[in-house]
């Protein structure tokens, strides 16, 4: 089998278990991608994700454009506030919730991950929980 390069355009935008509009770029789905995914996510203005946490992968977020507060930890009581320009890593296991700032426009970022699946091993952190 001879290796080659994907191009990925994605024409739509599909809403993950966070509530976020992404725009899946490169997955095992749409490039055979074994161990790497990366992918556009928009977060509306004044919007925010579900809180969650990534099973067994790690994130990393280059913001490109807005300003977002991203709460995290047990019960996301800890908060850190980037803007773009900012590089954004998120190890395994840790709830967290990213809000837009801006009330008027909205944030962009891209987000690599070393699993090349979407959403199978997102899950919904329940905040009233204190396992994670």
């Amino acid at each position: 089998m001879s290796a080659g390069i994907v191009t990925v355009r994605p024409a739509a935008e599909t809403l993950t278990l966070q509530k976020l509009p992404y725009f899946v770029g490169i997955s095992q789905a749409t490039a055979g991608a074994k161990g790497i995914s990366m992918n556009r996510v928009v977060i509306p203005p004044g919007g925010a994700a579900e809180p969650h946490f990534h099973r067994d992968y790690e994130t990393a977020i280059y913001l490109l454009k807005g300003r977002v507060e991203t709460r995290y930890g047990p019960g996301l009581r800890q908060s850190v506030i980037n803007e773009a320009g900012d590089f954004i890593f998120i190890p395994p296991g840790v709830p967290h919730q990213p809000f837009n700032l801006d009330p008027d426009e909205p944030a962009y970022a891209l987000v690599a991950r070393n699993d090349p699946n979407e959403q199978e091993n997102v899950v919904l952190y329940n905040l009233t929980s204190a396992e994670h």
